[in-house]
């Protein structure tokens, strides 16, 4: 890609719309955004801003635009895939200063907030409203990159995915226009969905400024279930048992047996070391609560359960779902010498047993340290792979390959909550076919300098080196 290289004078530039303080060349600010969570190399970018406003984001676009310079959007760097990583240097676009919840519509069970506010920020300031925003990706993820990525998490199963708890946004064009997309009446059917086509599209598109999100009451009742199984073939039948059986949990979680170890040993949590399903189920009524408790026991014990505990205290659930949430960090602590590949697929529940017995056979077949956990109620898994060198990065690597081909084979695709970012582009001809053009059009007319995060989602344009 042919960008402009960043001059004192666009610096200058960036600095009359953004202010004292918004604007950031220092080395040490550059290189705490070069990176995410992912295991995909560093890049710096060339200078760092921190608008508060969308004018502002607005305008930064334009002059990117105007001088033909990169962009890439941040919002906490949580991201997995590399999604925020700055691969082609310039301009750095942190919204972590737009954090503000701008109205609550309570009445409407809605909130409207800026982008850089994390999520469960925004849920600790609705407490007291008795609403909560339900996705939950795990880490204090900004709203912003959630709608970017699609986030999704442990209560996708019953609540949706980001995309299914927005409404309307605002977003920056490259071209320095603020537009408004969607609408916050829930029903809607006026014109193009534009509002879905902002929501995944990794920042490529726009920048979101503002975002009106859906809200649910917070449960009256809830209730934990831990049951572990002799097998992961166990653990899964049961899975698609119970989703097949009319229950409505709100979280299903697969977890593999070293997982459990790990979360034993590291938070006290008591699991055996067998895979495990952790499961959470919501309702108004408590006499509803422990008949959709009663009926999954029976669908356990059919599946040949090892062990069932179920809780409705709220601290040994909540202490259950932070060691599941902070599971990644504790395998991180448990393996100081690894740096870790983080595989993500996903396929229609039917396809899931399919799909984890290949994993396993890979396993067993390249006796690879592996681990596995992963939002089974809506056929997500996430194949783990601690890596020390080169060598065990490239066998990694190609397992994944293996791993993401398989998953849309069996109908499904390459990232089923992470975005595709860097790791993903690869594989995005093999899973949309001639609609990978559409997409290529697409982003020329929005984008027609390609300023907008480049290196993501198309894979003529990643860079791959590590």
């Amino acid at each position: 890609m042919n960008f402009m290289a960043v001059t004192p004078e666009f610096v200058a530039r960036l600095a009359a719309v953004l202010g004292d303080g918004g604007v950031s060349t220092a080395q040490s600010e550059r290189e705490l955004h070069a990176r995410d969570q992912s295991h995909h190399a560093a890049h710096m970018a060339d200078v760092v801003v921190f608008p508060t406003e969308a004018q502002q984001v607005a305008d930064v676009l334009r002059l990117a635009n105007e001088a033909r310079i990169p962009v890439t959007p941040w919002g906490v760097g949580t991201g997995l895939e590399g999604n925020s990583i700055p691969v082609y240097g310039g301009v750095l676009l942190s919204l972590e200063r737009m954090n503000r919840i701008v109205a609550v519509h309570a009445e409407d069970f809605q909130v409207t907030v800026q982008p850089g506010i994390g999520h469960k920020d925004l849920n600790q300031q609705l407490a007291r409203t008795g609403l909560f925003f339900p996705p939950d990706p795990g880490a204090n993820a900004s709203v912003g990159g959630m709608l970017a990525n699609n986030a999704a998490g442990i209560r996708t199963v019953r609540y949706g995915a980001s995309k299914d708890n927005v409404l309307r946004m605002q977003v920056a064009l490259a071209d320095g226009r603020l537009i408004q997309v969607g609408s916050r009446s829930v029903k809607q059917s006026s014109g193009y969905d534009l509002l879905h086509l902002f929501v995944g599209s990794e920042g490529t598109l726009g920048v979101i400024t503002e975002a009106t999100l859906k809200l649910v009451p917070v449960p009256t009742n809830m209730s934990a279930v831990v049951a572990a199984f002799p097998s992961v073939q166990a653990a899964v039948e049961t899975v698609v048992a119970v989703r097949g059986s009319g229950l409505d949990p709100a979280a299903l979680e697969l977890v593999d047996a070293a997982h459990c170890k790990m979360l034993r040993e590291a938070e006290g949590v008591d699991l055996s070391d067998h895979p495990t399903v952790f499961m959470e189920f919501h309702a108004a009524q408590e006499s509803s609560l422990e008949a959709g408790l009663s009926a999954v026991r029976e669908i356990c014990d059919e599946m040949g359960v090892i062990s069932f505990r179920s809780t409705t205290d709220p601290t040994e659930r909540k202490k259950l779902w932070h060691a599941r949430h902070h599971s990644y960090e504790i395998m991180v602590r448990s393996h100081p010498d690894r740096r870790f590949f983080i595989n993500d697929v996903a396929v229609p529940i039917s396809s899931y047993p399919a799909l984890i017995g290949y994993v396993e056979e890979l396993k067993h077949e390249h006796q690879m340290t592996t681990y596995m956990i992963g939002h089974a109620g809506d056929g997500n898994i996430h194949v783990e792979f601690p890596y020390a060198d080169d060598f065990e990065y490239q066998r990694a690597l190609a397992m994944n390959k293996l791993i993401v081909i398989r998953a849309i084979e069996l109908g499904g695709t390459a990232t089923g909550e992470h975005g595709v970012g860097i790791g993903k582009a690869a594989y995005m001809e093999f899973e949309h076919g001639a609609a990978l053009d559409v997409m290529r059009t697409i982003k020329a007319v929005l984008d027609p300098n390609a300023i907008l995060n480049p290196g993501k989602i198309f894979p003529e344009t990643v860079r791959t080196e590590h």
